[in-house]
């Protein structure tokens, strides 16, 4: 099921649901500051959120209770991927880079989402003429003195 996205006024409906959990239409009228909008109005965005399937209603004698059929994580989800869609034509690396400039996260945030795992291999001895372990052997070997190795070079000469 694709749910639709929700206007500003829906979405305000939703924050107060979301944050109650269920509601009755009274709680939910009270909740909202002075000047309160018309019950009808509350009432026509709650049969709204009904059909675009964003809430479930459960009768208890004549009034109803009002519960979220999509949870606040699965909403910021919806939202942010349409988001990506419309904005950054479905690249997160573009909005990333957006977020980094605009210093609402930094590079070392990204901390918690990597780890670098390193594993070190013994080299085996009874490999001949390997040339990575002859490059090792002499990096990591005490350094002769150039004169010595003259020195040993001409005795082989001769």
């Amino acid at each position: 099921m694709k749910l639709q996205t929700l206007t500003a006024s829906e979405e305000e409906v939703m924050r107060v649901i979301w944050k109650k959990g269920s509601i009755y239409f009274r709680d939910l009228v009270n909740s909202y500051p002075e000047p309160k909008p018309h019950q009808n109005t509350i009432s026509t965005f709650l049969k709204i959120l009904v059909e675009k399937n964003y809430l479930v209603t459960e009768k208890q004698g004549r009034i109803y209770l009002y519960s979220p059929a999509v949870s606040w994580e699965d909403y910021k989800k919806i939202v942010t991927k349409k988001f990506a869609e419309s904005y950054f034509d479905n690249s997160g690396i573009d909005l990333i880079k957006l977020l980094m400039e605009e210093n609402l996260i930094q590079a070392k945030d990204f901390n918690q989402f990597f780890e670098v795992k390193t594993t070190v291999v013994a080299l085996q001895e009874t490999e001949k003429d390997n040339p990575v372990r002859d490059l090792v052997n002499e990096l990591t070997s005490e350094k002769k003195s150039k004169k010595k190795d003259k020195d040993k070079k001409k005795k082989k000469k001769k």
